[in-house]
């Protein structure tokens, strides 16, 4: 996985009853998405297995990080940008 790509994360959502969030990482071409807190691929497109362990693995690592990331947003602010 050596080339550039790009991540995004959702706002926290809940469903039943558990806070979550996901995290879609693009490249032009192949796109993965994840969900935290459990940290697994969910669906992908072009990327080897070997490559999403690798971004399950980063989840995991920098989990503290994407979960301030998720709790950031606000879906009103961003609309009245």
């Amino acid at each position: 996985m050596e080339n550039e790509f790009t991540m995004s994360v959702s706002p926290v959502c809940e469903k039943d009853g558990k806070k979550m969030a996901y995290v879609s990482f693009t490249d032009g071409e192949r796109m993965a998405e994840g969900r935290i807190p459990d940290c697994k691929i969910i669906r992908s497109s072009g990327f080897n297995d070997g490559e999403l362990l690798l971004l399950e693995a980063y989840m995991k690592r920098e989990l503290s990080q994407l979960k301030k990331m998720a709790s950031g947003i606000r879906l009103t602010d961003a609309f009245l940008k």
